[in-house]
């Protein structure tokens, strides 16, 4: 058994194409999607998680595949996994209930104790606020102090997005948040890919989201260019809000 899970994991890790497993497909495939998505290879994580729906629909949210991980979700109750991820997922779409869907599944997540949960509802409302740099960071702010609360090292993910704010507001705090987002980042993931667009390394962001078959709905509103400093005056509105 673990030399098999190992042998899975180490080819996952090369990269080595589906085609690859179609013959030897795990035995286990439940707990290979998990691997499979945490590595970064969503296409082989939504092909093995039939009976995970949470795993399947956060594979095929990775691929942008929105509308197929709603469908994936419909039937499961409304906890705050599903809403998590259907939130993300209307995101993606740029649906009108997005956001509404996020404060619906941030609220759930704290009813429920769910530290996973409120980090991925606070890293997804800090994106729908991204442009309100300082909303951003407060939303942000929930999910380090649950992480921190529960001693867990902060997200990766949260932390991409938390230097993206950073840098709109200026100053060297950005940069420094986001080479410790790449540094806990794991390969080919979206926290990877966010830091990496942060710290101005295009190429590598994108060939990070290639490699891990991520669509460029995950970047959309991090990749316009090098992040630009608020005006002073703009900021100064922007912390009243």
């Amino acid at each position: 058994m673990a030399d098999a899970h190992s042998e899975l994991r180490a080819a996952l890790e090369r990269g080595e194409p589906a085609s690859a497993f179609e013959e030897r497909s795990p035995q286990h495939q439940t707990e290979a999607a998990r691997l499979a998505l945490q590595l970064g290879r969503p296409r082989l994580a939504a092909l093995w998680a039939g009976a995970d729906p949470l795993t399947h629909a956060a594979a095929l949210l990775r691929l942008g595949e929105s509308g197929h991980a709603l469908r994936v979700l419909e039937p499961l109750p409304d906890t705050t996994r599903p809403a998590t991820l259907r939130a993300r997922a209307l995101w993606q779409l740029t649906d009108a209930r997005a956001e509404a869907a996020t404060h619906e599944a941030l609220a759930l997540a704290r009813q429920e104790g769910d530290v996973g949960a409120v980090i991925a509802a606070a890293v997804l409302r800090g994106e729908q606020l991204f442009l309100r740099p300082y909303a951003a960071l407060r939303a942000l702010a929930e999910g380090l102090k649950v992480a921190e609360g529960s001693g867990q090292p902060s997200d990766a993910h949260l932390l991409a997005v938390l230097a993206h704010a950073q840098l709109r507001l200026g100053g060297a705090k950005g940069t420094r948040t986001a080479q410790k987002a790449l540094d806990r980042s794991l390969p080919r993931s979206p926290a990877r890919v966010l830091a990496l667009f942060a710290l101005q390394r295009a190429a590598e962001a994108q060939a990070e989201a290639t490699d891990g078959e991520l669509a460029a709905v995950w970047w959309r509103d991090f990749s316009a260019g090098p992040p630009h400093a608020m005006p002073e005056r703009t900021a100064r509105r922007a912390a009243d809000e």
